[in-house]
């Protein structure tokens, strides 16, 4: 849940899951009062029973998660799933839930596509063969059209997204969701309460002014029992490419996303150096992992997506909700 401009502080939320959600005296003042209270509700056992035979098939689904907009999130999505499905003998899908701002087409090399209704439900644009995408940005009739969703919309097509989309047999399902914790993220969580979530990455920055929002993240991930994979700090320095000299573009005036996690015990994943080719691959929608393979950024990168999958390797249990 937010925390709110003044008003109690997170550690007095009951959590969304509490039946004084929206309730309680310490939700007096918190701008989420309404929606914990109303809901949205969990799916019914119908519903759920539905969601659980259209995602049978996925082993894994990752979160991708991020206090604030403008670290690299969505970066860091496409990126994971073009280093994931980078073995060809598995199967990795990308979901866009960001509604409001549907980046991944652009940094798939999509931008233009449609999505195709099949017997079997919507299917999925495909990259590769083995790297599919679903996002609102393929059924809107321009990139530039503006989405003016109130909350009930945009849960309604995530929930069909996640119900009526032909994902088939995926090794790894990675969710891109919007910056902060509001509906989108209450909504995916309690439609995927039916089935297995691995946990979720948070995208950080590493000066204080993001990690503030961070912080919340994790405290949200925490009240909704969303498990926590780690932290990626995103803009970790700069060396510059001629003088060879590293800047701090972000300076870490608090100890960065480090000390953070630290404190938090939660584990930090790794740090991104900034490269300009980075923004050049996306506006290009094509893979910085393959464009600039020698990069340190993208050393990092592999070093991250290698530890994501050990961890869900360790923590994966067939049949077995972790949510």
């Amino acid at each position: 849940m937010a925390e709110a401009v003044e008003g109690p502080q997170p550690k007095d939320c009951p959590g969304t899951s509490s039946a004084q959600a929206g309730r309680a005296a310490a939700c007096q003042g918190c701008p989420n009062q309404k929606l914990c209270a109303a809901g949205p509700a969990a799916p019914d056992p119908a519903e759920a029973a539905e969601l659980r035979e259209r995602l049978r098939g996925v082993k894994h689904t990752v979160l991708v998660l991020s206090g604030k907009g403008g670290v690299g999130k969505s970066t860091f999505s496409a990126l994971l799933a073009h280093g994931l499905a980078a073995d060809e003998a598995k199967q990795v899908a990308l979901l866009d839930v960001d509604i409001c701002g549907p980046s991944i087409p652009k940094m798939m090399g999509l931008e233009g596509e449609q999505v195709h209704q099949s017997g079997s439900g919507w299917s999925p644009v495909y990259v590769e063969e083995n790297l599919g995408v679903m996002s609102v940005g393929f059924l809107l009739s321009s990139p530039d059209d503006a989405v003016i969703w109130r909350g009930p919309k945009k849960n309604g097509l995530i929930k069909q997204f996640l119900r009526d989309v032909d994902w088939g047999e995926i090794d790894y399902l990675i969710i891109d969701t919007p910056p902060g914790t509001s509906d989108e993220h209450l909504s995916i969580v309690q439609y995927l309460s039916a089935v297995h979530i691995d946990g979720a990455v948070i995208i950080t920055t590493p000066q204080e002014v993001s990690l503030q929002d961070v912080r919340k993240e994790i405290n949200f991930c925490h009240k909704v029992k969303l498990p926590i994979i780690g932290v990626v700090e995103n803009m970790s320095g700069f060396v510059c490419p001629k003088c060879k000299k590293e800047s701090q573009i972000f300076p870490p005036t608090t100890g960065g996303a480090e000390k953070m996690c630290q404190n938090l015990n939660v584990s930090l994943l790794g740090k991104v150096p900034l490269d300009p080719q980075i923004g050049r691959s996306c506006d290009k929608g094509l893979s910085f992992l393959s464009e600039a393979p020698e990069s340190p950024a993208t050393l990092s990168y592999r070093s991250i997506i290698q530890r994501i999958q050990e961890y869900c390797d360790q923590h994966h249990f067939q049949g077995e909700k972790t949510i």
